[in-house]
């Protein structure tokens, strides 16, 4: 049987009766890209993490701040994979009624660990079927716990991994099914010509960047799709994620949902037209880079610089496309328009206003595979500036066409400090 199935999935091999060259190895692209960030992550070593905690927290040193950042930014990612495991540990043995010999307690800390090993990905797919961050690593612990709970009724009929899909997919849909959301229209602001308001969705929340997470499917993580998806109905959200963006065929698509292939296949076809329609035109375009591109650094870079009261407003103007797309959940106010956005920024920006907000200053990072700039502001008659909005910038043919700005309470999830001095 060796060669005939996918060395990732264990689905049947392509046929290659009519090609030439080496036997395939995995079914799909998908499986190829999957086996290869398995490969680069594998499933973490507790006492090899322990280790590692160790040595970076002896070096710590206050001086030069870029590499005590690197340091922190290391030992949190560390310690917080040792945490998600001991928690898993400790929680699934609280589920024993009897108590545990040692030899099950090991037995439950390898199966924390191998949990660990999908937990990046479980994550990436829960946020992508809810769209909001939080919830998602919420979700995450849930499946975690479901798998615990049910890890009898595994019976290796399916992969590790599509078993874990398939509780985290259904862990969302009960979740969807508690919790309505349908976006809706932004209210109109009084005296403000803006034109058609866009889609309301205040439970909408950034994807702290990592190239080990999203890798290869930035189209499918930037906020214009998971805002476009969230107006498929719940079934049909999954049937696209698991079809379209993760590449699972239409068969196992409908063996994780418990439905048939037609009913697969009718969702995408209802589901398809419907992102069509959400998503900008040219989107098909766009260059399907893992991170920003140089060009968009640059873009980025001088929006923090314009973005402060000593900025040329010019600049801003120059960067902003006349139709520019302003939104802030969970805030219900938004602006479309250069003219009517840049309006509002300059009262704010101005020392002399009465509404003038206060000093800035600018940290650049990345969100769902775009430039964002992390905002601090040092209010009049403080001396630390505090953080204040997650700017997510959208751009097209050299120009910012979308502005996304979150509350700043996921700053610590970018490895962003919460002050500045």
């Amino acid at each position: 049987m060796t060669g005939k199935v996918c060395g990732m999935c264990g689905g049947p091999l392509p046929s290659k009766a009519d090609s030439r060259g080496r036997a395939a190895v995995y079914c799909s692209a998908a499986c190829r890209q999957r086996a290869y960030r398995s490969r680069r992550d594998p499933a973490p070593d507790v006492q090899a993490l322990i280790a590692e905690v160790g040595r970076v927290a002896n070096r710590l040193a206050p001086q030069p701040p870029e590499e005590f950042l690197t340091d922190l930014t290391s030992l949190t990612s560390d310690v917080g994979r040792l945490r998600r495991i001991a928690q898993l540990a400790l929680r699934t043995k609280d589920e024993n009624v009897t108590a545990a010999p040692v030899t099950e307690t090991v037995d439950e800390v390898a199966f924390a660990a191998r949990i660990e090993e999908h937990q990046r990905e479980l994550r990436v797919h829960c946020y992508r079927m809810v769209g909001s961050y939080d919830d998602a690593e919420d979700l995450v612990q849930e499946t975690f716990l479901r798998a615990w709970r049910g890890r009898e009724g595994f019976e290796g009929r399916s992969s590790f991994r599509a078993w874990l899909y398939r509780i985290a997919t259904n862990t969302c849909l009960d979740f969807l099914r508690r919790n309505k959301r349908v976006p809706r229209p932004y209210d109109p602001l009084p005296d403000v010509e803006q034109g058609e308001p866009p889609q309301f969705l205040p439970w909408l929340q950034p994807f702290p960047d990592d190239s080990a997470e999203i890798a290869e499917t930035r189209e499918t993580m930037e906020l214009v799709f998971l805002a476009a998806i969230q107006h498929l109905p719940p079934k049909q959200r999954a049937v696209v994620i698991l079809n379209d963006v993760l590449g699972w065929k239409a068969a196992e698509t409908a063996d994780l949902l418990e439905t048939t292939v037609a009913s697969v296949t009718s969702a995408l076809q209802r589901a398809r037209p419907t992102l069509r329609e959400r998503l900008p035109e040219r989107r098909t375009d766009w260059a399907r880079t893992v991170r920003p591109t140089e060009e968009e650094q640059a873009i980025l870079r001088r929006y923090m610089a314009a973005a402060t009261a000593d900025g040329d407003s010019r600049v801003m103007a120059e960067l902003l496309r006349e139709d520019v797309l302003v939104t802030m959940p969970p805030n219900p106010l938004w602006f479309s328009g250069r003219d009517v956005f840049l309006g509002f920024v300059a009262k704010s920006l101005d020392p002399a206003s009465p509404t003038y907000f206060g000093e800035w200053k600018h940290l650049p990072t990345v969100a769902n595979g775009l430039p964002a700039a992390a905002g601090y502001v040092r209010r009049p008659g403080t001396r630390i500036y505090r953080a204040q909005v997650l700017d997510v910038l959208r751009i097209e043919d050299g120009r910012v066409a979308e502005i996304t700005a979150f509350e700043p309470h996921l700053f610590p999830a970018f490895g962003l400090p919460l002050t500045l001095t």
